[in-house]
């Protein structure tokens, strides 16, 4: 999908939060056509750099929408304890940590081949930086691990439920799902394999073919229908992740400006040196979570150790908005 006149009008002519509602669309509709095993690598690098497009318009030219980022698209935490207040008698949210808009038609088509009903496919905002402990602050637990052997406490947004949070084969996870009517289940998976695979070679292959073997298994869907018997699931995440091994190479003072302010990262607390440069480079970004320095857009640079082929808290699309589909048994 190119980026055609139409588009560009409205991205620059519309309200912030218009331009922001159709950059999500647009994502979303990339992203969501069904995939197939044999040929998912190439098919999913083809959409990464098909919404890259809409990432150098933004770090490009309309760079000024990414202060508005946090003001226009609904967070994935408010949504959920949005969803969370909905009168139903019993829901279930599970998180799969580092879930990206790549994954999303394995959900979509493994729902409808199951026989799930879908109620809602769409996309909503990390937090920023999009980092696992700012997503577990902003629905007001301590941290991702609080979750643990139902230790979520009283705290929370989502209240009541039943909580845990593992790095288990789905077979295992399946057998932690008891009787409670509420439940929110957060599985390190993908992130465990995005920062597995991050410092070899290009990581995005190895992690496609991987997400194409857990998400279309009897075993993940028996664990998905385990939650969704007599419950209102929603399936989302924290936050996506940036295919940084594709990502152009930063060059000159560029390069040594963001090498001095991120390392081998993509985001630093508090306020920073964005640099004198024009498209900005990196931005200060005023958050829930306090003022933020996070690289612009899709640049990667030389670091010690070498820079990460997978990783995420920067400003690019596919870091940033996390899936949403609500499914029903």
């Amino acid at each position: 999908m190119a980026i055609d006149a139409p588009l560009i009008q409205s991205l620059t002519k519309d309200s912030a939060q218009d331009a922001w509602n159709t950059i999500v669309r647009h994502a979303v509709e990339i992203a969501s056509p069904p995939l197939e095993v044999n040929n998912a690598p190439s098919e999913v690098i083809k959409r990464d750099r098909e919404i890259g497009l809409l990432d150098y318009f933004l770090a490009s030219t309309s760079w000024d929408l990414w202060e508005r980022f946090d003001s226009s698209i609904e967070r994935t935490s408010d949504r959920l304890a949005r969803w969370w207040a909905e009168p139903y008698s019993a829901k279930a949210v599970l998180i799969l940590d580092g879930l990206s808009l790549r994954e999303l038609p394995w959900l979509l088509q493994g729902a409808k081949e199951r026989g799930f009903a879908l109620h809602e496919v769409s996309a909503y905002a990390s937090e920023l930086p999009g980092e696992t402990n700012e997503f577990a602050q902003a629905l007001g637990f301590n941290s991702r691990s609080q979750l643990q052997n139902n230790g979520g406490g009283l705290a929370h947004k989502l209240q009541p439920t039943a909580t845990e949070c593992v790095d288990m084969p789905w077979k295992d996870c399946e057998s932690l799902v008891n009787s409670s009517p509420n439940w929110v289940f957060w599985h390190h998976w993908p992130d465990s394999k995005v920062h597995d695979g991050s410092g070899a070679g290009q990581g995005l292959d190895t992690l496609t073919r991987d997400a194409a073997e857990q998400l279309t298994s009897d075993d993940f869907w028996s664990f998905v229908e385990r939650l969704a018997t007599g419950r209102r699931l929603v399936i989302t995440s924290d936050h996506g992740y940036a295919a940084t091994g594709y990502f152009p190479d930063a060059d000159g003072e560029v390069a040594q400006h963001l090498k001095q302010a991120f390392a081998s990262g993509r985001s630093k607390k508090g306020k920073g040196d964005a640099g004198p440069f024009v498209p900005p480079v990196a931005l200060n970004i005023e958050s829930p979570h306090g003022p933020h320095l996070l690289a612009v857009g899709r640049r990667k640079w030389k670091s010690q150790g070498g820079y990460p082929t997978l990783t995420h808290g920067g400003l690019s699309l596919l870091e940033v908005l996390s899936p949403f589909v609500e499914i029903t048994k």
